[in-house]
């Protein structure tokens, strides 16, 4: 067996076809530029408008902070080795893998504080203003970073301590651990345990809390008597139900199976979804159906 440690990686992309890959360049290309643009104003929005200082859009605002760190630390190699070099070092390698992992993370917790937030300002509404004061929030949003870092950084030592000498080409268009890992020529076990034990922590363990949080959420909105009431509870959690289905689906399919059992072009497009196109639509799902954000907008635009 070669043990020559490698040193630079060959990230494959979605063909070996250069023309086909140009072809995709202009869609990751728009996705890129929206999901910067609109987390980043949603960023902006929030943090001028003093209507907008609440426990919601203060995680929102976070939610938009994860979504741009996940975009910049895939999408503009990606959009490099559509069209020049292919190539990452290992070090670039582990970086990437490392602030995307981070980023996972802290938005899987995050859409757990969310409906949280929803579950106290729905089911316990006279106690809101205290379970959910700034400190609370403060506190919450330190854990999700914390939390979130803590992971990535044990997955990634595990990573690091890995000889990658059976081949060099990563068979994704980014540095994730499943497709690392078919590359290894020591045991991983260790790492397929500790991602599984992630996966089911944060994100089985994080949807089975929103799930419940939304079962309360169902039985409070079910006992308001107008129908008006009803219609603005359930319109402050479909946002959220909607982004945190796209998410976890998508991300439990990905990490709760071993290494073996990865597929180079359904696992491609899957993780597309969270991504790139899951940080694209974000603002604009939690921005079109929300009245508060757009007002707020158009007042900073005036």
């Amino acid at each position: 067996m070669n043990q020559t440690q490698v040193t630079e990686f060959l990230i494959l992309g979605f063909s070996e076809t250069p023309q086909l890959e140009k072809l995709f360049f202009p869609a990751f290309l728009l996705l890129y530029m929206v999901a910067l643009s609109g987390n980043l104003l949603i960023v902006v929005v929030i943090g001028s408008s003093p209507a907008l200082h609440t426990p919601m859009y203060f995680f929102l605002g976070n939610l938009a902070v994860v979504d741009v760190l996940c975009t910049c630390t895939i999408l503009p190699k990606l959009l490099e080795s559509m069209v020049a070099d292919r190539t990452i070092s290992y070090g670039g390698c582990m970086l990437q893998l490392f602030f995307f992992t981070w980023s996972l993370g802290a938005e899987l917790l995050l859409f757990s504080a969310m409906a949280y937030d929803r579950y106290v300002a729905i089911c316990w509404p006279l106690r809101y203003s205290t379970l959910m004061d700034p400190r609370a929030c403060r506190l919450l949003a330190v854990a999700v970073w914390t939390v979130s870092l803590a992971n990535t950084s044990v997955n990634t030592g595990l990573l690091l301590r890995l000889p990658f000498c059976h081949s060099n080409v990563v068979q994704h268009f980014f540095c994730e651990i499943p497709p690392l890992l078919k590359l290894s020529c020591a045991p991983t076990r260790l790492n397929e345990a500790m991602a599984f034990a992630a996966d089911i922590i944060l994100a089985v363990g994080n949807f089975a809390v929103i799930i419940l949080s939304y079962v309360h959420i169902i039985a409070s909105v079910l006992r308001i008597r107008s129908a008006a009431g009803k219609r603005r509870a359930f319109s402050t959690c479909s946002s959220h139900l909607l982004a945190v289905t796209l998410y976890y689906s998508t991300v439990t399919y990905t990490y709760i199976r071993p290494a073996s059992r990865y597929s180079l072009g359904k696992d491609k497009v899957v993780s597309v979804i969270y991504t790139s196109v899951a940080p694209s639509l974000n603002p604009l799902i939690y921005s079109l159906r929300n009245t508060d954000v757009k007002s707020a907008l158009r007042k900073l635009l005036c």
